[in-house]
């Protein structure tokens, strides 16, 4: 991932830590809007790249998924990065249940 990719990510992660909202940060479809399931998408040098991120616990942000998008479908996410997200956020909610206990 380019360097200046990763400033941007690592950027709306640092804001998202601190309570904000990167101005790129918005909700990512199919998650539903109050599910806290974010995605900062980057253009560069003609590539698109995505980090999906939750803000769902107060314990912290959990990165779920960042990718170089190359599907030639349109703007969709393809569904298996859909899918590993999917996983991610399943495990992420598990993990803070059992540390709740």
């Amino acid at each position: 991932m380019p360097a200046d990719v990763q400033d941007t990510f690592g950027f709306a992660l640092h804001l998202a830590q601190a309570g904000g909202k990167h101005t790129q940060s918005k909700p990512m479809k199919g998650f539903g809007g109050g599910a806290g399931v974010l995605e900062v998408v980057e253009d560069h040098q003609g590539d698109t790249y995505r980090a999906v991120y939750t803000v769902r616990f107060a314990s912290a942000v959990y990165v779920l998924h960042c990718f170089q998008k190359k599907s030639v479908s349109g703007i969709a996410t393809p569904k298996p990065d859909l899918a590993l997200i999917e996983a991610r956020l399943k495990a992420v909610m598990a993990a803070e249940k059992d540390a709740k206990r």
